[in-house]
């Protein structure tokens, strides 16, 4: 299974930018963090950062061709299954056959992120 999200333009993915904290990316986050660690083939694409990701699935490409009131687009296997919201973690749940307690933040399991500074 290949699970795609394809999200409106945004500054970063995590939801830590900016003025404020978005907890709904926060909480996508960590649930791609915790399938990407149990092998999951998943993937987040942002508008503003790869648009060529975009334009390359036809599917997508017709869904927002419309309007982006349609992101962030969930992609399963190519096909659309849910549009305009993230998936609950319930769904991710079922659709992965992993327990809901899986993607709740816990020790051990938090996203790291690593920054190297160069001069």
């Amino acid at each position: 299974m290949k699970l795609e999200v394809f999200e409106p333009a945004m500054c970063c993915p995590t939801g830590l930018c900016g003025p404020s904290i978005d907890p709904e990316l926060t909480r996508i986050a960590t649930i791609h963090y915790v399938l990407k660690q149990r092998g999951f083939d998943v993937a987040r694409y942002n508008l503003a950062s790869e648009p060529n990701r975009f334009v390359e699935n036809a599917r997508v490409q017709a869904e927002i061709a419309n309007g982006l009131e349609t992101l962030p687009l969930t992609v399963i296997d190519g096909e659309i299954v849910k549009r305009g919201a993230y998936m609950t973690n319930e769904e991710i749940a079922r659709l992965t056959e992993l327990p809901v307690e899986a993607f709740a933040a816990q020790d051990g399991e938090k996203p790291k992120v690593r920054i190297t500074l160069k001069k």
